[in-house]
């Protein structure tokens, strides 16, 4: 992973305004899943519901709620076999998210091996 250098700039008031209104719309224990199951494809909200372990309808509901009038995703009512079908894809600004994604997951991975270390060395 390449190295940022932190500067003064990096910690402005427009920085950490930024910073909030990304955290603002990402926030949430589903709202990441959710978009990582629309990453592939377009998904109806019970295809979202099954590949979520542990969500409820209700929270899909919410966090699709939140996460579309944020501009991250949007919903598609279209015509299959002669029944209208609503699905969920995401917004040029969700697929923008992609890399942000692996970046936090890659991050996720080293912490929780640097963690597992302190643990080990801890208990030596």
């Amino acid at each position: 992973m390449k190295k940022n250098t932190i500067n003064q700039e990096s910690c402005s008031a427009s920085f950490v305004v930024a910073l909030k209104d990304a955290l603002n719309v990402i926030n949430g224990k589903w709202k990441l899943a959710i978009v990582c199951t629309l990453l592939a494809d377009q998904r109806r909200f019970s295809d979202i519901e099954k590949l979520i372990k542990g969500i409820t309808p209700r929270m899909v509901s919410k966090e699709l709620k939140e996460l579309e009038i944020n501009g991250v995703v949007r919903k598609i009512e279209m015509l299959e076999n002669g029944l209208t079908v609503t699905k969920y894809d995401l917004t040029e600004s969700g697929r923008n998210l992609h890399d942000v994604i692996v970046t936090m997951v890659e991050w996720g991975k080293q912490h929780r091996a640097f963690s597992l270390s302190l643990d080990i060395n801890e208990k030596e």
